[in-house]
């Protein structure tokens, strides 16, 4: 057993440790402190080029994953070649299945700018040269030549039809012919009076001349076809000056990127073909066009196809690129196709395909947090996919959507990115355990540690972290003490002296938090007073629920002895949590034990209040007191323990020395001091071992015993394995230094007994017997009184058979 002294409850920082005056003197951080094995294996796993190397970060919320994971990944993608640009272009053999275009970093803007100044080109320049006098030239040549073999053709027809007394007759497009009698034409009227036989006879010649009717329309109608074809062959021979020329000069431009060049072929070819949707519409009719009756007219120009859809365009990039992804959905990360909804009518083409953050990474690295993933099934299986088969194919995901079905199924893009996934060890372990991808994808894990080795060394790299967050914050810089009092905070984050807390975010919100309370002061510094003024203000904030509590012990509605002797009850300690903040208290622990053959009820998990750990503890103080006092006689003992005015639900064994405190001090008769609280956790042997929480419970009964009032003799018991997690407050610590509060650091259950009750514990002597007097001796013959009593009642139940 040891009282500890006031020098051993917070390791302290001394401020002139550091050499210099204020943060603004040292240089920033550069990188992160504390997480040497974490760094390493990123270091390694964005540098290792081999499928299935991703990077999962594993560690607790607010060790500065992803910020390390960004700033390293840049670190490293500043040195590497900037990745292709990607386009989509319209595919003219198969209008459903797009293109995919890579070109170097910044042609992918070019050559989509180029594109629409071809087009705008070949917009003003093909009607102009179709309304040129060498094309109006040679296309009334072939009219002309066209109308002259018609109007031969159609005298041949009039005189055949003469000879046969018939005269030709015009309906629209139709030809008929009217029979000629006496000199004059018969109308139809007349025609209906003739006679029969004059019908007959006219109708033989009319047959007559309908066939050699049929014969030269057959030769007007080749004509026609000829006339077409060599006004076509004019038109590609004309439109080929213009589209031949600018497309051949940008099929050199291209020249070292064969996909461009066939593209560029296609284009052409597709524009010779479709040459009359660039002619230039004329208000006039039709007849007053030399040819209109052989080409439609003009429609509306549609030239979309011929642009270029730019998906990623890396033109800014310097070196590889680094994304970081916040809401990991398919079609973030993937990429989707768009729709068009027209009276109901959904359309869709190569211009409406999106790139997700996976494809504008390309080359580079990408970052996501794994729980935002996993809401997000549809993109995770996706993401595996594209990891699986290098390959990213964007397509329509619209399962259990009203989206159209009709749609496109772009070409897919090469795949090559580093991922870099973030989340909990939990995720971790799930995911490997239930996903049979999961360990072939992700071979590197980066585990980040909560906590780092309190050296020197790291506390100047704390000083250079607080240096930089003031500078990119722009608050004001601390002084040393006020980096000194940040130092002891970082030790109480993670309850030890020997450790300083990696939990950045919560370094940051006092940080920021008393940089702001100079600033309100009118202070140019940060010093040692604003950080415990942010750490007060912080709690004080948060602790509403404490405060009620212990306005609760004080006035007796949660009762509570911090002085006196009572038998079988004694003051344990424990953590409660609202949300984020966490305090400790004491509870009124009570035992009574008589003779039985139950053993040890805790009554709390008789009624399902207890947890697991807690649970366990219990069972731990039968196998203790069966040990050390059942040797010789049966364990006739049934022993009740129950935390008093406990109304929710309890767990963990950091109570099991307590409880068993309770019950030797109810077997033995022997009462506890009220003003000693205990907490630590017990082993079959009677080790007392190390319990977490232990400031926060240590100044939870401080403050009520100071509440209530200091007597001088109060304290509280601790096992020695936690004097290193002391991180105690300033006023503890003044308590004990100036004798008004005791802490026991204890190893064993004999120790914390004689501490309570004031008599010797006993050690068993060669005859197997304790020492008269002692508790264990007290103990041991009330179990052996229980033994007897029960032997001697069987007895008599059986004589009374």
């Amino acid at each position: 057993m040891e009282e500890l002294t006031y020098g051993q409850l917070k390791k302290e920082c001394d401020p002139s440790s550091f050499n210099f005056d204020t943060t603004e003197e040292i240089e920033p951080l550069d990188g992160i402190i504390g997480q040497d094995r974490a760094v390493k294996a990123m270091e390694f796993g964005l540098k290792i080029k081999i499928r299935g190397y991703n990077i999962y970060m594993s560690g607790l919320g607010g060790t500065g994953k992803t910020s390390y994971a960004q700033w390293y990944a840049e670190k490293i993608a500043r040195q590497q070649d900037v990745p292709d640009d990607w386009c989509y272009v319209y595919n003219f053999d198969d209008p459903e299945r797009p293109l995919a275009l890579n070109l170097p970093a910044g042609m992918g803007r070019m050559f989509r700018d180029d594109m629409e100044e071809l087009v705008d080109i070949l917009e003003k320049e093909i009607p102009k040269i179709f309304s040129g006098d060498e094309y109006e030239k040679e296309s009334n040549s072939i009219f002309k030549q066209l109308q002259d073999q018609k109007n031969e053709l159609l005298m041949q027809l009039d005189q055949q039809a003469a000879e046969q007394d018939f005269q030709v007759k015009t309906s629209g497009s139709s030809i008929y012919f009217a029979p000629i009698i006496d000199g004059n034409v018969v109308e139809e009227n007349d025609y209906n009076k003739l006679d029969e036989e004059t019908k007959r006879r006219l109708n033989e010649k009319s047959s007559q001349i309908q066939v050699k009717a049929m014969e030269i329309m057959r030769k007007v109608r080749n004509l026609e076809k000829e006339a077409r074809a060599k006004t076509s062959e004019l038109d590609n021979r004309i439109a080929l000056l213009a589209v031949g020329t600018h497309i051949d000069g940008f099929k050199q431009k291209y020249a070292d990127y064969p996909k461009v060049v066939s593209y560029l072929e296609a284009v052409k070819n597709d524009i010779l073909l479709n040459i009359d949707d660039f002619k230039e519409q004329d208000d006039g009719d039709d007849e007053a066009l030399p040819l209109g009756f052989l080409y439609n007219r003009r429609s509306d120009l549609d030239t979309d196809k011929y642009k270029v859809n730019v998906l990623v365009d890396n033109t800014d990039t310097e070196g590889a690129p680094v994304l970081v992804e916040f809401n990991p959905t398919y079609g973030n990360l993937i990429g989707q196709i768009e729709y068009e909804n027209e009276f109901g009518s959904f359309s869709t083409d190569f211009s409406m395909i999106k790139a997700g953050s996976l494809l504008k990474a390309n080359g580079g690295y990408i970052i996501l947090q794994a729980k935002d993933l996993l809401a997000n099934w549809d993109a995770w299986e996706a993401l595996k996919r594209v990891l699986k088969m290098r390959t990213l194919t964007i397509e329509s995901n619209d399962r259990g959507s009203l989206s159209p079905a009709v749609s496109i199924k772009p070409q897919p893009i090469p795949i090559d990115v580093k991922v870099v996934l973030i989340g909990s060890n939990y995720i971790y372990e799930t995911l490997y355990d239930f996903d049979e991808d999961f360990a072939k994808l992700f071979k590197i894990r980066a585990d980040f540690d909560d906590e780092m080795d309190r050296t020197p060394e790291n506390e100047y790299k704390l000083a250079q972290f607080i240096s930089s967050f003031c500078r990119r914050e722009k608050i004001k810089p601390f002084d040393r003490s006020g980096v000194a009092k940040v130092v002891e905070y970082t030790s109480r984050l993670v309850e030890d002296q020997t450790k300083l807390s990696t939990r950045f975010n919560d370094i940051v919100e006092i940080l920021a938090e008393a940089g702001t309370w100079a600033e309100i002061d009118g202070s140019n510094i940060v010093d040692a007073r604003y950080v415990d003024k942010a750490i007060e203000q912080k709690e004080y904030r948060s602790n509403r629920y404490d405060e009620r509590i212990d306005e609760a012990m004080v006035d007796g509605t949660i009762m509570i002895d911090v002085d006196g002797w009572r038998i079988g009850q004694i003051n344990g300690l424990s953590i409660l949590n609202v949300s984020d903040y966490e305090f400790g208290k004491p509870s009124r622990i009570t035992a009574t034990t008589y003779m039985g053959e139950s053993g040890i009820v805790n009554i709390e998990r008789e009624i399902e209040m207890s947890g697991t750990s807690h649970s366990k503890g219990v069972l731990i103080l039968s196998g203790y007191i069966g040990e050390k006092y059942a040797q010789d006689i049966p364990l006739a003992l049934t022993a009740n323990l129950c935390f008093e005015q406990l109304y929710s639900g309890i767990d963990g064994d950091s109570a099991s020395s307590t409880e068993l405190y309770a019950i030797l001090s109810s077997l033995a008769g022997v009462p506890i001091y009220q003003g000693l609280a205990v907490t630590g956790s017990v082993n079959q042997k009677g080790e007392i071992q190390p319990v977490g929480g232990i400031s926060m419970k240590i100044e939870g009964f401080f403050d009520i015993c100071r509440k209530k009032g200091l007597t001088g003799h109060q304290g509280v018991i601790i096992p020695v394995q936690n004097i290193k997690n002391l991180t105690l407050k300033d006023d503890v610590i003044e308590a004990v230094k100036n004798g008004l509060f005791h802490i026991y650091a204890i190893n064993s259950i004999d120790e914390g007994i004689e501490l309570l009750t004031g008599i010797p514990a006993g050690q068993k002597q060669a005859d197997g017997r304790y020492p008269d007097g002692t508790i264990n001796a007290m103990v041991y013959n009330k179990l052996k009184y229980y033994a007897e009593t029960m032997a001697n009642v069987g007895k008599d139940r059986s004589a009374d058979r």
